[in-house]
């Protein structure tokens, strides 16, 4: 498959995002205020980045039909780290949980993290469903449908879904909510979309993209639209997360920008560094964050010094694991695979 310098960039981003937004959650037990929301805005889009990547690859590489053993491999490197993190995650939070007067018991605290997915790794349950959708698309020849009609119908839906949902009140057990294809439809079509236009081949460069492709890639789009969040920000009127309904337009005006800025710009060796671990780094570092709370403890350091070793833990506890696990097939399909870039 040709190499895509645009996905390493995209890809990197997504796995510093997520880091940086866990890693501020994590700081609210000092800090919480107008500066860190602002700080999380560029977070917020790192899960539906990894989302969006799985499926532009998969279109790339596959085109309108995936090999034998497509869905089986996906299991294998999707959902076993899924089930042994899950473990990990569980049993550490069951632990903790047994010396306070909130205990559970060990069943019923993995069924919030198995069954209801209530850990971060709720990723690998959507990005398991793309793939799902994916092999359909592909078996059914849906690839003879123009994809833009549905990236509009799937922002409607997803912005509807979110929208309905906080208005309701809705509030089922773990990240079921979240899980929900619904709410992610529209990186689905996104990915198509961006696929169908993309120049594979030299002679692929007379594709001309849409005028709204074109006019929606333009900066002052995407700038405007920031300004708005951050004066709704300092309005007091928005929450941050990648579950919020004006992270949609936010993805897709930046998105469409960042592909066609990005376009012929190689990706340097520490954004492919990144890429390398971005699996592993995504999977356990809260692990190394918790281990750094149980030996330093949260408050007995400088604000700045607690935020410094909290990254340098998470980041080389997370590359250490990764790589002392892809030693053996075994070890990278249970801890997550290290990517070859």
């Amino acid at each position: 498959m040709q190499k895509i310098e645009e996905i390493y960039w995209l890809r990197a981003y997504g796995c510093v995002a997520v880091f940086l937004f866990h890693w501020l959650d994590h700081l609210n037990q000092r800090v919480d205020n107008i500066v860190t929301d602002l700080m999380r805005l560029p977070l917020v889009l790192g899960t539906p980045i990894f989302l969006f990547i799985s499926v532009f690859v998969f279109a790339v590489r596959y085109d309108k039909q995936v090999p034998p053993g497509f869905l089986l491999q996906r299991v294998k490197y999707v959902m076993l780290p899924y089930l042994v993190y899950g473990f990990i995650y569980s049993t550490a939070e069951w632990i903790r949980l047994a010396d306070s007067n909130n205990a559970v018991g060990f069943l019923n605290n993995a069924k919030e993290y198995f069954i209801y997915a209530g850990w971060h790794g709720y990723f690998l349950i959507i990005a398991m469903q793309f793939y799902a959708a994916y092999w359909c698309y592909t078996q059914f020849r849906l690839w003879r449908f123009n994809p833009v009609p549905w990236l509009w119908g799937g922002c409607l839906a997803s912005m509807g879904y979110w929208g309905l949902a906080y208005w309701l009140d809705i509030e089922p057990p773990g990240y079921l909510l979240w899980i929900a294809p619904l709410g992610w439809v529209y990186l689905f079509f996104l990915a198509l979309v961006l696929v169908r236009y993309y120049p594979l081949a030299p002679q692929a460069d007379q594709c001309v993209r849409p005028k709204w492709m074109k006019s929606l890639s333009k900066p002052y789009w995407l700038l405007g639209f920031v300004a708005l969040i951050v004066a709704l920000t300092f309005n007091g009127g928005l929450a941050f997360s990648s579950k919020e309904v004006w992270v949609i337009p936010f993805f897709v005006l930046f998105t469409l920008w960042l592909m066609a800025f990005l376009k012929g710009r190689k990706a340097p060796a520490w954004v492919r560094y990144i890429n390398v671990y971005s699996f592993g780094i995504y999977l356990a570092h809260p692990m190394f964050f918790a281990l750094t709370d149980a030996v330093v403890g949260p408050f007995t350091l400088p604000l700045m010094a607690y935020a410094a070793l909290l990254i340098v833990v998470g980041v080389l506890g997370s590359i250490v694991l990764n790589t002392i696990a892809n030693t053996t097939t075994t070890g990278a399909m249970l801890f997550g695979k290290r990517l070859n870039v």
